[in-house]
């Protein structure tokens, strides 16, 4: 198993001028400790369900950048960009462009996206779902004709390239990995079964019964597109309490792989600290060791 965690609270005293080297202390101490990815939020408006939306939010991207330049190990990507918010070849040069300047550790995460409010607040493009699930497929489709290096014509029903070139070739080959998130119906997790490397789902508290429907589903899905279940690597986003210790971090990674979870992300409750990265960075080489169900969604 691996452990992750998703920097989704900036509000670290000290004002703007406190937020770089707060969150350069974070990352650091992330790196050190082997985990495995640094994920950030994708919002102009502050959308942790702990925080008001006019609370400090970093623009992802350059935040990315920023710290693609303060680590040398962790993969650093979005947990996750909503399809809409930005237009697809921009978006595919801008994880190309994080994965060369990384020196190969970048994610592309995508979503359809569902804040209306932020979209109504900042000028964001918000179709209906069904408009952004497409909208989201025709994204996955063309980020892998760019990293096939095929510069033919694009011609989806919503967006149109005549010549989607992408030089620099990621680092990575064939490219990028790939994560598909919000995953909590048919079509986006028929998406991910398609086109992801990985998709990420939500620490539900009842007992583990959404998350293994969903599982199922995604294995459904896998089966129909003639997929192997294991090459869909399953994340779940939960919730570290405050002054969790190493050991409760195990535990919890430990009940996740009785449902097949490999990857778990964690979210603090306010800001990260460097002591609650590090107790996550305790229970790295006791989570390394867990072997997930691998009896889950087999088919």
């Amino acid at each position: 198993m691996r452990i992750s965690i998703n920097v989704t609270d900036f509000s670290w005293p000290g004002g703007p001028t406190a937020l770089a080297p707060a969150l350069a202390e974070v990352v650091g101490a992330a790196d050190a400790a082997g985990v495995d990815t640094v994920w950030v939020g994708d919002h102009l408006l502050q959308a942790d369900p702990t925080c008001t939306p006019d609370e400090p939010v970093l623009e992802a991207y350059t935040t990315l950048g920023y710290l693609a330049a303060r680590t040398e190990h962790v993969r650093i990507g979005t947990m996750v960009t909503g399809v809409t918010y930005r237009p697809p070849a921009l978006l595919v040069k801008a994880v190309t462009t994080l994965d060369v300047l990384s020196g190969g550790r970048a994610w592309l995460g995508l979503g359809a996206g569902y804040r209306e409010d932020e979209a109504y607040a900042m000028g964001l493009t918000m179709p209906p779902a069904v408009e952004r699930v497409e909208r989201l497929e025709e994204t996955l489709r063309l980020a892998q004709q760019m990293w096939a290096g095929d510069t033919g014509a694009f011609d989806g029903r919503h967006f149109t390239l005549d010549y989607p070139v992408c030089s620099p070739q990621p680092v990575q080959r064939p490219r990028p990995a790939v994560l598909v998130g919000g995953v909590g119906d048919g079509p986006m997790l028929r998406l991910a079964a398609q086109y992801a490397d990985a998709c990420n789902f939500f620490d539900v508290p009842d007992g583990g019964l959404t998350l293994r429907r969903e599982l199922d589903v995604l294995a459904d899905h896998c089966a129909s597109a003639g997929r192997p279940f294991w090459e869909v690597e399953k994340t779940v986003t939960a919730r570290m309490e405050l002054g969790e210790p190493a050991e409760s971090v195990a535990e919890r990674c430990e009940s996740f792989a009785e449902f097949g979870i490999e990857h778990v992300v964690f979210v603090a409750v306010g800001p990260w600290s460097v002591e609650a990265v590090e107790a996550v960075g305790e229970a790295v080489p006791v989570v390394a060791q867990i072997k997930p169900n691998s009896e889950v969604g087999v088919w």
